[in-house]
């Protein structure tokens, strides 16, 4: 048995933050039933690349789901909903806010028909406040948090993350939230709206800059690929390329001179005897590592780091992290077969459970490939259900 088994989910979102929360809850064993439009459905099926016509990007996001098709703007389809929402304990949704209460399937409706459901719409900038009519996204979520004013060298053109760290952040925050506000009505039986903008999402994350600017109204800036507090914890670069090489504290800073590098001088120069010493001189403290480093290669370099308990690594591609022997071991690169596209490979689960392992039930679904299967379960009979497709109401 899964830890969510028997917990039904209606997911009106599309994307990325909204079904990546919902795919979270599904690979723990949520009933997961997606709400597509009619005119497409979720338009991450229209992103490529493409395997015989059918959406990779769409696929990586979407196991362990039913799709069904609804025309929301339809009262009758509206009703099919309100059926389902019934019996649902979770509903998802990531609309602009106002749009569910224009399709009354917002919280306040849906509450009435099931007091006890937990209801979380996910947008740019949250449900109230002044920018809660934008639209937003990943993107823009980089640049306003201050992010972006962060990442890449000084005085620079500000640079992007490599992924979309706010929607997934936003899918993640919702998920916490989504399980805590479940155990909240298994105590009480009161359900809840849960309100979540990704432009917040990942401002907790900035735990060090939060500190500096709070005691000190110091405003962070780019660090390219050096720490902002600790020092040596960045790239370095070795004979052939580059490491990460990661001297959090005291201990390793003192490893790393006597067991890797061999030059226990370097704790006593006074540039460098505390944290923060090197911290201030960082530079200088680069030039010297990698003056010293520049003998050796990369792979000989994290052989003796690991020898001596200091932590560094690699600066993989997508393609060589895929490939890593330690997350194949650990299942983060798994398989599934899917109607269209055949075999395909996807990321696996963080979360290793010792009880109620996670598991990959289904491939994402083809557009509305459950709604005959999901309305048949509320009594719809076959000639119903052609009279509702051919009028546009379904898929």
């Amino acid at each position: 048995m899964l830890p969510l088994q028997n917990i039904k989910v209606l997911d009106v979102s599309q994307i990325m933050a909204g079904p990546y929360c919902t795919m979270v809850l599904a690979d723990m064993g949520a009933e997961v039933i997606k709400v597509e439009k009619l005119n497409g459905g979720d338009d991450s099926r229209q992103m490529g690349p493409y395997v015989n016509g059918e959406s990779t990007c769409f696929s990586q996001i979407n196991r362990n789901k039913k799709s069904i098709s609804l025309n929301l703007k339809d009262e009758r389809a509206r009703q099919i909903f309100y059926r389902l929402a019934a019996d649902a304990d979770v509903i998802v949704e990531n609309y602009r806010p106002g749009v569910t209460k224009s399709l009354a399937i917002d919280y306040d409706t849906i509450k009435a028909i099931n007091p006890g459901i937990v209801y979380c719409s996910i947008s740019g900038y949250g449900q109230t406040g002044p920018y809660s009519h934008k639209g937003g996204f990943d993107l823009v979520a980089q640049g306003m948090t201050g992010l972006m004013s962060m990442t890449g060298e000084e005085g620079k053109r500000p640079l992007k993350t490599g992924i979309a760290v706010y929607d997934i952040g936003g899918g993640l925050t919702a998920v916490y939230s989504i399980l805590a506000a479940c155990i909240h009505k298994m105590k009480t039986g009161a359900g809840q709206h849960i309100d979540i903008a990704i432009t917040e999402c990942g401002l907790p994350w900035f735990t060090w800059e939060a500190a500096a600017y709070f005691s000190e109204g110091t405003v962070p800036g780019p660090t390219g690929w050096r720490h902002r507090v600790s020092a040596p914890y960045q790239a370095v670069k070795a004979r052939d390329g580059y490491l990460m090489l990661g001297c959090a504290n005291q201990r390793t800073w003192e490893r790393f001179c006597q067991d890797v590098l061999k030059r226990e001088e370097l704790m006593q120069d006074p540039r460098f005897i505390t944290n923060q010493d090197r911290g201030q001189h960082v530079e200088e403290l680069e030039a010297l590592l990698e003056e010293l480093m520049a003998n050796q290669s990369v792979d000989e370099w994290l052989t003796l780091c690991d020898s001596a308990g200091v932590p560094a690594g690699p600066i993989n591609d997508f393609a060589q992290a895929m490939q890593d022997e330690h997350y194949l071991a650990r299942g983060m690169v798994q398989e599934m077969e899917h109607p269209v596209i055949g075999k395909m490979k996807t990321i696996g689960f963080p979360s290793k459970f010792s009880e109620t392992p996670s598991q990959i039930r289904s491939p994402a679904p083809l557009f509305a490939q459950h709604t005959d299967e999901v309305l048949d379960s509320l009594g719809f009979s076959g000639a119903e259900l052609d009279a509702l497709r051919a009028e546009g109401c379904i898929k």
